[in-house]
């Protein structure tokens, strides 16, 4: 099996353990060939230089992140396929600003998830507390409009955790919209990649993103998948590859994708 990893963070984005290397070698001691470097990229939305320490690097260790990366790519050569990627919050107010940022780097993929919604993390349990029912929608329907202008953006080539404002509040994928299908449809329309993201286990939700229904989706859309473990730890570089495979495989996927220089490599499921 050819095994790869694209989404991999570590200690700059103050809220994982261990370096970049720490994480390559993890991916060379599972038996991945590709593994991909994936840490969240600044806020290039304001002029300070690290306005959330505990969440992403300052602006000023971009340039190093990077740097890095390269090195152990070239290090690694013959051992295993490091790529350089960025998970990237996606503000549309901010597009052209971070489009012009990521221009000027040799990208092998950007990942674009939405963190935030209506200005709330999506990860904040207290954001349902005594909604009624159509509220619910409606926030629903914001989150997936979102991520609808992430497609449509053209900065991406991947989209991270379609679902994950399940994380804490599973109930969250029983609320009924069309929003969920519509959105399949514009990511298919964008020609972009989602991932199957396994850092769900580690939250309440506890499974993987998105949610097989989605995935159905996204075989009819036409939608391209990849794997990504989200690890902010080096032992879970990986987590799961095995099981999500078996998984697509049932669902009807025939192969999933990885990014080298911004273009899609198959591989068989």
């Amino acid at each position: 099996m050819y095994k790869f990893d694209l989404h991999t963070h570590h200690e700059r984005c103050g809220h994982a353990v261990g370096g970049i290397r720490d994480y390559i070698e993890a991916a060379v001691s599972e038996g991945l060939q590709v593994i991909g470097i994936s840490d969240h990229s600044p806020y290039f939305g304001g002029e300070d230089d690290k306005p959330w320490p505990g969440i992403a690097m300052g602006k000023s260790e971009f340039d190093i992140y990077v740097a890095e990366v390269l090195r152990l790519k070239k290090l690694y050569a013959g051992q295993i396929e490091v790529l350089l990627g960025v998970e990237s919050d996606f503000f549309p107010e901010h597009t052209q600003v971070y489009r012009n940022v990521y221009e000027a780097y040799p990208f092998d993929y950007i990942i674009g998830s939405v963190h935030l919604s209506g200005g709330v993390s999506i990860f904040n349990r207290n954001r349902w507390k005594g909604l009624k029912d159509a509220e619910k929608i409606r926030q629903k329907n914001i989150y997936y409009e979102l991520i609808q202008q992430s497609a449509r953006s053209g900065m991406f080539q991947i989209l991270g955790h379609i679902d994950a404002m399940k994380g804490f509040y599973p109930a969250f994928s029983a609320i009924q919209t069309r929003a969920v299908e519509e959105t399949m449809k514009v990511i298919g329309e964008c020609g972009i990649a989602i991932e199957i993201n396994t850092s769900g286990k580690t939250k309440d939700v506890g499974g993987w993103y998105p949610s097989d229904d989605i995935l159905e989706l996204a075989l009819h859309y036409g939608v391209d998948v990849t794997f990504g473990s989200d690890a902010h730890k080096p032992s879970r570089v990986g987590d799961d590859w095995e099981q999500v495979a078996a998984r697509l495989r049932e669902i009807g996927f025939k192969d999933w994708v990885f990014f080298r220089q911004k273009e899609p490599v198959r591989v068989a499921l």
